[in-house]
């Protein structure tokens, strides 16, 4: 094939990839299997490997990630990346409304309000920038002013569209990244039998993987995106934000949509009706954004240093259930606090199955009053973290006793000490077993080493074999050593012996 011949392939199958990329991301409609699409990426990149003066910034061959950054650039947000006041209380959703009136100075005659209702997911704000037709910047929100450029990082979510019709001029348009439960269970699937921690939730996931260095790892995981707005909307001639979700999804983006409505009572109607809806999603929804649909209002009200006037978060309340309590275990914390943890009937909660919660120190103990046995409320702190909220005494069974903290240590018997106007319990013997390994998992975890391979499952491994009895022994393993042990092959023992060097 020649150079002519090979350009107009190479439009032929960008052309064709964004068509799928775009029925697939955007409109949940997938038009080709995985095999072929595959297939065309392939053909795409060969293509632009033999011919590189034919490669354009935008092609879809970018998604899957260049080489390692040494670190992130901080870039200045054109506008401003606002943060929203939030409220759990309709009384207060009342009280926004009267603010905006004030602001308005609207008569109790005048009409009612129009607002838009929009999902709030629960995910990372990313900024995104196209010139000239073509994405040149994403980036964090950081601190509203001033965030970290992971433009290429961006690049690799095949929902983003890598270019828009150029005659739209300068446009920003402001998302949210996040994972769906699928894809969120793929990953801790893929941890686990890499012997990895799992991750512990799908935004705090989303968070730290647009924050790698690596855009190819960024490219294996998948994420999704959803937009919300468009920045300077009276340069593309938007009226409302109703018409700017309309906009934005006609241009190529992903966007959630919103429901239009009228005054304050259709917006309690709309929040009265998502738990049911909430409940089929694939992907965390923890509250609904409330908008003043028209945007020339939006300028009349203005923000304040954080928020803007025109626009609230509704807040869902953390769903809550009740189950039992089956046993109290005691926990040795790398720095040694002994922390309680309740051990509970499974029940399912807020998108997952609770078996364990944090009762966190002796005095939540002693002011629960919490005794094996009883029945107990629990939530997610935040949707993330199970905690025992209240017990039900009137459902106590006959015969339980007063839960009295232990004197000794669980690991190591020595015994506890609890300093003068502390909560924490501590254990002060540092050649205490427990201290050592949950140290070594630190240390390999993520907020550490980050020693891909080596999660909690093998360090317990690893310390109760006496391989390993500080972190400084990690360096004197070898493959042999390795081996032995329970599902470690040749090829596995030298892989996590790469990764500890």
């Amino acid at each position: 094939m020649n150079k002519k011949a090979a350009a107009t392939r190479i439009n032929e199958l960008r052309e064709e990839i964004q068509r799928h990329d775009h029925s697939y991301y955007t409109l949940a409609r997938p038009t080709i299997f995985d095999q072929a699409y595959d297939a065309l990426i392939r053909e795409l990149k060969d293509l632009e490997t033999t011919y590189p003066d034919l490669v354009t910034p935008d092609s879809p061959t970018h998604r899957v990630g260049g080489e390692p950054l040494e670190g992130f650039r901080t870039v200045n947000h054109r506008s401003p990346m606002l943060s929203l006041d939030n409220t759990y209380n309709e009384e207060e959703l009342r009280e926004f409304e009267q603010r905006i009136r004030r602001g308005l100075k609207l008569a109790p005659e005048d009409p009612p309000i129009s607002y838009i209702v929009e999902p709030k997911l629960d995910g990372v704000a990313v900024s995104l920038v196209y010139e000239k037709g073509r994405f040149v910047l994403g980036a964090t929100r950081g601190d509203g002013e001033r965030g970290d450029d992971i433009t290429e990082n961006l690049r690799t979510i095949r929902g983003l569209p890598l270019a828009v019709p150029p005659e739209l001029g300068p446009l920003e348009v402001r998302g949210e990244v996040y994972l769906t439960h699928g894809g969120f269970k793929l990953l801790n699937r893929q941890a686990e039998q890499e012997n990895r921690n799992a991750y512990v939730n799908p935004r705090n996931t989303a968070a730290g993987t647009l924050k790698l260095l690596d855009s190819r790892i960024v490219a294996r995981r998948p994420l999704q995106l959803a937009c919300y707005g468009v920045v300077d909307p009276g340069n593309h001639h938007l009226e409302t934000q109703e018409t700017g979700l309309q906009f934005l999804a006609k241009i190529g983006f992903p966007t959630q949509g919103g429901r239009v409505v009228t005054g304050m009572d259709e917006v309690l109607e709309t929040i009265h009706a998502w738990p049911k809806r909430k409940r089929g999603l694939d992907f965390d929804v923890d509250g609904l954004v409330i908008k003043v649909n028209q945007f020339s209002l939006w300028g009349s009200l203005g923000t304040t240093s954080r928020f803007p006037r025109w626009a609230i978060a509704y807040k869902f309340a953390a769903e809550q259930k009740t189950t039992r309590l089956l046993d109290v275990v005691f926990q040795v914390g790398r720095t040694g606090a002994v922390t309680p943890t309740a051990m509970l009937e499974p029940v399912f909660v807020s998108g997952s199955t609770v078996s364990r919660a944090t009762l966190h120190n002796a005095d939540e103990i002693e002011r629960l009053d919490v005794r094996v046995g009883d029945t107990v409320v629990v939530e997610k702190a935040g949707e993330i973290i199970p905690k025992v909220l209240r017990v039900l005494t009137e459902h106590r069974p006959a015969g339980t006793r007063k839960f009295v903290y232990p004197k000794r240590c669980p690991s190591c018997n020595s015994r506890l000490i609890r300093e003068k106007g502390e909560v924490i319990i501590r254990c002060v013997n540092l050649a205490c077993p427990a201290q050592r390994e949950r140290s070594l998992m630190h240390f390999a975890g993520r907020g550490a080493m980050d020693i891909e391979g080596l999660g909690e499952k093998l360090v317990l491994t690893l310390a109760r074999e006496g391989l390993v009895k500080d972190v400084s022994d990690l360096y004197r393993v070898t493959a042999k050593d390795l081996m032995p042990l329970e599902r470690m092959g040749e090829k596995s023992a030298e892989n996590l012996i790469t990764a500890i060097e």
